[in-house]
């Protein structure tokens, strides 16, 4: 069996993903500009961050179109390069689905991508059939207890982890998403930056609690979270007016990395599977 570790994972996307107004923006000179060159500034002060400690870092594909440098400085320290999506928006309708994963397949054969994180770590069943034939090797689209590692129409799901407060489920069938039916059933997904940004000394006692009985969590970050974009908080105003539950996405994190893997080992998902499935 793989040594328990926490699963890290950043879905690094542009700041303005977090507020879902801009979902409709299909130019990519706009959104380029809207991203303000964050994505590009924000990736060495993060990979400093890491140091050592090595990540799965799932990349909206678009951002590698404006920055070609950013997957070839993931993948040269060490990292494993997963795919967010082309476009960050919902993908839970399988024709969008698709005409994503063929607009980023030039980058992912080149960088030998097999991971993938459905934005808003939504997915639907009918998606693992895509992502397969699509090349892609395992998906970590759901929330579910940790110590999960399931075969989904012929792909490896390693979700998100949440903490069972009641029972575990007895089976997973997407969608698990982060829901008020998620909560009312007794599960808190703490490997959401959600939770994170909410109670970041708790998440860490729960991880060494999961980690003490063999298990190996996974959680998410974002750049926006450890990297501050420039006037972050005055360009979400409005967004978090309207969606204050947005809030916790926007608190600093940087600490809580820094706790992490100073008291923690990490590893990217994809090692772990290799390991689990080989064992």
């Amino acid at each position: 069996m793989s040594e328990p570790r926490v699963l890290l994972s950043l879905d690094y996307e542009p700041w303005f993903a977090l507020t879902r107004r801009y979902d409709s923006w299909r130019d990519p000179d706009q959104r380029r500009e809207l991203d303000g060159g964050f994505t590009r500034h924000a990736l060495d002060p993060i990979l400093a961050s890491l140091g050592e400690a090595k990540a799965s870092i799932y990349l909206v594909g678009e951002i590698a179109d404006w920055y070609p440098e950013i997957p070839q400085k993931i993948v040269a320290a060490g990292h494993e390069l997963g795919l967010h999506c082309q476009l960050h928006r919902p993908l839970v309708d399988e024709r969008e689905l698709s005409r994503d994963l063929e607009a980023s397949a030039a980058w992912r054969a080149r960088y030998q991508v097999r991971g993938y994180r459905a934005p808003m770590v939504g997915i639907r069943e009918a998606a693992y059939p895509l992502l397969k034939e699509a090349g892609l090797m395992y998906s970590s689209s759901l929330y579910a207890p940790s110590g999960n590692l399931h075969i989904r129409h012929g792909l490896w799901e390693l979700p998100v982890s949440t903490l069972s407060i009641s029972r575990r489920p007895a089976t997973l069938v997407a969608p698990r998403h982060f829901s008020a039916g998620l909560l009312a059933g007794g599960e808190v997904p703490y490997g959401s930056s959600f939770m994170i940004g909410l109670i970041p000394d708790l998440i860490l006692k729960i991880l060494e609690r999961e980690l003490r009985t063999g298990l190996s969590p996974v959680i998410i970050l974002h750049p926006y979270e450890l990297i501050r974009p420039e006037a972050f908080l005055t360009r979400l105003g409005r967004d978090l007016l309207t969606h204050p539950l947005l809030y916790p996405f926007t608190l600093p994190k940087s600490s809580f990395l820094k706790n992490l893997l100073k008291n923690f080992p990490v590893s990217p998902l994809l090692t772990y599977i290799e390991e689990t499935t080989h064992a």
